[in-house]
């Protein structure tokens, strides 16, 4: 499922010897004078779930795609496992691509064993552990059944086996969750914590903040092809704390429509208003004494990832990435 590039390197280092398996430096894509990744540094640790956040369209499979070595980067530096991405390093890579497909004519079972044996799983273990994965997604009785008989979803589920066969290290997730209903979505998410639990590295992307919050451990936010946020999840909402605030009052809204707040939603039976940076909580407060508003609540809140990106990215769409 993943393509080899020219710019192989000799020597993998050894399973847990790098700190980082994914970092980049100050890499650059650009198509037809389109630029789909400017100046990304990355640093995904080891061990964590790592989200890769944005629109669709901000350059978030470019940067998967140079991080397999699908594509080179036009200038900086992109290491996998210690080294450029090549095809060893690979074979201790999980990687699920933004494009889904399956070998059609193959039958289920006779696919996955062969993506196994080429990842170096000798072919009865292959066997055995594609039998036992598609037992545990319920498509134990589609195994000899041709792929192109499953629905689509079915095949989504089928790919993501094959993703992880070869037990990776690393695992390279693009948009995976993307199309699958709330009960598989469960599924594959208890997937990805199990690798996790193991030591694996995950990193995955997604434009679908709530997911991301549900998984991650560190992010970064990325818009129209430049990094706008990266960190630990809990430091970035706890740096943003002070800007949003759930209020729940009596009447209408009109006292809330000031150029001081950025943003309201309604949530969790209250309206979380997001402040302009710079604001004092205070003016807001006194906004209401001075409207005569009666007030239930009046707390300061941890802002979600959606709330975040918005406060640092805008509300603009980005252009399409290749």
């Amino acid at each position: 499922m993943s393509a080899t590039s020219s710019r192989d390197f000799a020597g993998v280092p050894p399973r847990d010897s790098v700190v980082s398996p994914i970092r980049l430096r100050n890499a650059t894509k650009a198509f037809r004078g389109h630029v789909a990744v400017s100046g990304l540094d990355l640093d995904v640790p080891r061990g964590s779930i790592y989200g890769l956040l944005g629109p669709n369209g901000s350059g978030k499979t470019t940067t998967i795609r140079m991080i397999m070595g699908i594509l080179l980067p036009d200038s900086g530096e992109v290491e996998l496992l210690g080294g450029r991405p090549a095809a060893r390093a690979r074979e201790r890579v999980g990687y699920l691509p933004e494009e889904r497909g399956v070998y059609q004519k193959m039958r289920v079972l006779e696919a996955l064993v062969f993506l196994a044996e080429i990842r170096g799983v000798p072919r009865p273990e292959a066997r055995r552990r594609a039998t036992e994965w598609l037992d545990r997604v319920e498509l134990g009785a589609w195994a000899l059944r041709k792929v192109d008989d499953l629905s689509k979803g079915m095949q989504q589920k089928v790919q993501f086996i094959a993703t992880v066969l070869h037990d990776p290290e690393v695992l390279v997730l693009d948009e995976p969750f993307s199309g699958l209903d709330p009960i598989n979505q469960a599924v594959l998410e208890e997937i990805v914590r199990e690798f996790h639990a193991r030591g694996a590295t995950v990193l995955f992307s997604t434009h679908l903040m709530e997911q991301a919050e549900r998984l991650c451990e560190r992010v970064c936010l990325i818009s129209r092809a430049r990094k706008v946020l990266d960190g630990a999840l809990r430091d970035l909402k706890r740096a943003e704390r002070s800007g949003v605030i759930a209020v729940e009052f009596d009447g209408d809204d009109g006292w809330l429509r000031i150029p001081e707040v950025e943003r309201m939603e309604p949530k969790d039976g209250a309206v979380h208003v997001t402040l302009r940076a710079g604001t004092d909580q205070q003016l807001l407060l006194q906004r209401a004494v001075d409207a005569g508003i009666r007030l239930h609540r009046f707390q300061v809140v941890e802002p979600g990832l959606r709330e975040i990106f918005i406060r640092h990215a805008g509300r603009r769409g980005d252009e399409t990435a290749p």
